[in-house]
């Protein structure tokens, strides 16, 4: 039986989801990706032998990042002269959800990844994820963040995977103090997008060229490398980070 979805405080809360293959992987089969397409573990930003064994292209990345100061500091500086997103509809450039869902973050940041960019061509019909997708896409920032807390097909597919991984499961209310979040890294429309439910949106992080994926060294260097670096700058130690990249199975 797969855990069961919690109420804290009246919010539906998830189990914490580990960022890895195995787990990652289960959850886009279950909610309906083409098996073409698999997470890969990623050791190295800066090895190129190691670098080598990723197949690419590289669709998208989902990270998971320590919450430092110096992080949390640029994102409350960047959201403070954000307005709220109203993004909707079939031209939207990205479909991006905003998290209502306790430590959901795991699976929405999968739905970034899968949804989005190159990899939404790799959705099977009639599967979870195109409900989703279809239904998401007409929906503004509140609305399809509603859709997406009333969606059991999604709780359930989260849920099933929960136990799976290295790590003993995190509970709901155990998950407040691990101090993470996770980001999902994309391409689409020619840009290198930041998307993560806790945000005022979808960001920009710049521009990407015909051959350029989320994992060459311009993507890595607007996206988790600026992160990295901020933490350097800062004096901080703390450049933990988990990575895994979407791109065709081996």
């Amino acid at each position: 039986m797969p855990i069961p979805v919690e109420y804290i405080d009246g919010k539906k809360t998830f189990t914490v989801l580990e960022n890895n293959p195995e787990v990652m992987n289960a959850l886009a089969l279950q909610l309906g990706l083409s098996p073409r397409l698999k997470f890969h573990d990623i050791y190295t930003l800066t090895d190129p032998s190691l670098l080598s064994l990723i197949p690419r292209p590289v669709l998208a990345l989902l990270v998971i990042i320590p919450l430092t100061p110096s992080w949390h500091a640029s994102r409350i500086a960047e959201d403070a002269n954000t307005p709220e997103y109203t993004g909707a509809g079939p031209t939207e450039p990205v479909i991006w959800f905003k998290q209502t869902i306790g430590h959901a973050c795991g699976s929405i940041g999968l739905l970034h990844c899968l949804l989005n960019g190159e990899a939404k061509n790799h959705i099977l019909d009639g599967s979870t994820l195109a409900r989703i997708r279809e239904g998401a896409i007409p929906l503004g920032m509140e609305e399809r963040a509603r859709f997406l807390y009333k969606n059991e097909e999604f709780a359930v597919a989260h849920q099933g995977v929960a136990e799976m991984g290295d790590t003993r499961p995190v509970s709901a209310s155990d998950g407040e103090r691990l101090g993470q979040h996770f980001v999902a890294f994309v391409k689409s429309e020619g840009k290198l997008w930041e998307l993560e439910g806790s945000r005022m949106g979808p960001i920009v992080r710049g521009e990407l060229g015909e051959g350029e994926d989320v994992l060459c060294e311009k993507a890595v260097g607007m996206g988790l490398g600026r992160v990295m670096e901020m933490e350097k700058r800062s004096g901080g130690g703390d450049l933990r980070f988990s990575c895994i990249a979407l791109a065709e199975g081996e």
